[in-house]
């Protein structure tokens, strides 16, 4: 259990103690459960906004200077940016993380990459207990961006109280959007770099897409058009996430929505567990190492080899 000074800083929102906390449960020490039951009772104050969309939609720019309005109207915004890295080596891409530097330093703002490495648990669950940090620490909004629109990034922002789709013109995110099916996800749809030829095509497309999905809480999804880069647009997404917040709070559907996450994120935690209780089992890692030569060399086939590692827990 984490000392009582240790939590103080961290619902204090002191910065390092904060970096401290996310460090513990993104690496799953010892104390990352303890860690987060004392975090919980203190959670649900911020508003966290999650931002996705396909790769150069300009994404990194819009959290930037969204952070920034955020910030400059007198809250404190804590941003978690989950990059891409190497499966070797786990190493996170930062190179949009430069261009956010400016903005890191100033008080009241808390920038952390989280690098979605192939380790023991999920990313996902990673991420959602960094972002409950932030929020028991006092931050007022929590933006949440993420790689692109796999499976892991569309979890990530199902558990976020406001979900933003960003696409562009001229580059066929359109049908992107369909096939990755964010279209059911989005809350607020951004039309970021609104000054390329096309956007007009792009909303009227976008505009008949949603008047195709049918949402249970009846909600309309708002289209947006900014320019990121040029600080255009960004009262118009400010008021839009905050009207789509308080729809959802008062709706219906809210305690329903609330329920699928809590659910989503128990069935990530057990999962988590039972692969830790798997993997601690003597002769467990060298019994996969051994089995993935075999699948890789066409000895045997995974299905087979996942059955012979199940067989070995019981």
């Amino acid at each position: 259990m984490p000392d009582t000074e240790f939590l103080e800083r961290l619902f204090a929102g002191h910065p390092r103690t904060v970096a401290r906390a996310i460090t513990k449960v993104e690496g799953g020490t010892d104390d990352a459960a303890e860690l987060m039951k004392a975090v919980f009772p203190h959670t649900g104050k911020a508003t966290v906004i999650g931002i996705t969309g396909s790769p150069g939609a300009g994404k990194s720019s819009l959290v930037d200077k969204l952070a920034q309005h955020y910030k400059d109207a007198g809250n404190r915004v804590g941003i978690i940016c989950v990059d891409p890295s190497s499966p070797f080596s786990g190493g996170a891409i930062l190179g949009d993380r430069i261009r956010m530097a400016t903005l890191g330093m100033q008080e009241g703002v808390f920038i952390r990459s989280m690098a979605t490495r192939g380790n023991l648990g999920g990313l996902s669950r990673a991420t959602v207990d960094a972002v409950a940090i932030l929020d028991a620490a006092g931050f007022d909004k929590v933006i949440v961006e993420t790689v692109g629109v796999g499976q892991d990034e569309v979890e990530i922002v199902k558990t976020a109280d406001v979900s933003v789709v960003v696409l562009v013109p001229g580059m066929g995110d359109d049908i992107q959007a369909i096939k990755a099916g964010i279209m059911e996800i989005g809350d607020v749809f951004v039309i970021n770099k609104a000054d390329r030829e096309g956007v007009l095509r792009t909303q009227k497309e976008l505009d008949a897409l949603l008047s195709l999905a049918h949402r249970p809480d009846m909600w309309m999804p708002p289209i947006i058009k900014t320019v990121a880069t040029e600080n255009k647009g960004l009262e118009d997404l400010s008021a839009a996430i905050q009207t789509y917040f308080e729809f959802q709070s008062t709706n219906e559907h809210a305690a329903e929505r609330r329920t699928a996450i809590a659910k989503w994120r128990l069935n990530e935690l057990v999962r988590e567990r039972l692969l830790f209780d798997l993997m601690s089992q003597t002769g467990a890692r060298e019994m996969i190492d051994d089995l993935a030569k075999q699948v890789a060399s066409k000895e045997t086939d995974p299905y087979s080899a996942v059955n012979k590692i199940l067989d070995k827990s019981k």
